[in-house]
């Protein structure tokens, strides 16, 4: 199969070509190196150093593809008020731009990568009184130390539940606006053009090749650098906000199965799924785990720093079912955090 991927250059899209090639498949590689997300690193060669948001002027490239696979986009919190148009540009205009692009080429098959901030606050129950839908946490609760949701009815502490993919999309920041925008793009794609399409969600990604301490760097990487500084992890609110922390082979071979999924015509025509580990863990246990990997008693030792403070637009907590994507695509995640995350202590980190 020949595959168009954009985004061929970053973190996670390196390792879905890699994935990708050792399947057999002819890649065409597109990215458009964007300082924050390679500093000044000279693309690999054969990579076509473009813009995904002028895809119409390369819409040769897309001439023979079989499929594309979508992972460029402008990422992280978003959480400045300034980040608007950089978010609306390269992903919502981004994506529109390669779809129309596409249906000139005639091709309609597309992997999108999106992300579980979608689901904005996740999914919370109340012991008594069922799931809740909480609104996003007001600034004086933060303040006071209060990072719970609370239930809108009794008022206690809500405890979190798995989100599946029927969940209602509720963005809270300008990075999740957009990636809701790209699926939304997306599916009106597909109905229009009669063409087929797969989302994926993915929760934290982590591994190898991530990028040390810029905007697209994880939690698990800044937790990294300072311990390679001999100081404490620094964990925002209480540490127990709940995630899904998914290893980065794990999201590459996702693609892999989505592509042939999308291809055999083997989901509905647009399908999104969860893409993530299965095994939730709180925010201070993933500052453990790598410092557990750190190889020297120094590391080991740093006990994280938990310091109450708060990012506007992030969630308590965002914890995944991946049992859709186990059953429709058939992949299961074969690297959990108690393995993974001690790794990454001292994998290859992109400058």
């Amino acid at each position: 199969m020949r595959v168009l991927l954009t985004g061929s250059a970053g973190f996670i899209g390196t390792a879905v070509g890699e994935v990708l090639e050792a399947d057999g498949h002819e890649l065409v590689r597109v990215d458009l190196m964007l300082p924050m997300a390679h500093g000044a690193v000279e693309p690999p060669a054969g990579t076509h150093h473009l813009d995904v948001r002028d895809a119409a002027a390369w819409t040769d490239l897309l001439r023979g593809v079989d499929a594309v696979c979508h992972q460029a986009a402008v990422v992280g919190a978003g959480v400045r008020v300034a980040d608007l148009p950089a978010y609306a540009g390269h992903n919502d205009l981004g994506t529109a731009a390669l779809l129309a692009a596409m249906h000139e080429a005639g091709v309609d098959r597309l992997v999108l990568a999106s992300s579980m901030v979608v689901y904005g606050e996740g999914r919370y129950v109340c012991p008594e009184h069922g799931d809740q839908a909480p609104p996003p946490r007001q600034v004086a609760a933060l303040d006071g130390g209060d990072f719970e949701n609370h239930c809108g009815r009794c008022g206690r502490s809500l405890d979190w539940a798995l989100v599946d993919e029927d969940a209602r999309l509720d963005p809270r920041s300008s990075y999740a606006a957009s990636k809701v925008a790209q699926e939304h793009y997306t599916s009106a794609w597909v109905r229009q053009a009669g063409a087929r399409a797969v989302a994926l969600r993915y929760h934290n990604v982590y591994g190898p090749g991530m990028p040390r301490d810029t905007p697209y760097s994880g939690v698990a990487a800044l937790f990294r650098s300072s311990l390679e500084r001999g100081e404490p992890p620094q964990v925002f609110e209480d540490g127990g906000q709940v995630r899904d922390f998914v290893h980065v082979t794990d999201v590459a071979h996702a693609n892999l199965a989505a592509l042939r999924a999308v291809v055999d015509d083997a989901t509905a025509p647009y399908a999104a799924y969860n893409v993530a580990s299965g095994a939730p863990v709180r925010i201070v246990d993933v500052a453990t785990l790598v410092a557990r990997g750190t190889g020297s008693e120094t590391g080991r030792e740093i006990v994280p720093e938990v310091t109450g403070g708060y990012r506007l637009g992030d969630v308590r907590h965002v914890v995944a079912s991946p049992a859709r994507a186990s059953a429709e695509l058939g992949f299961t995640a074969a690297i959990g955090p108690e393995q993974g995350l001690p790794a990454f202590a001292t994998a290859p980190l992109r400058a």
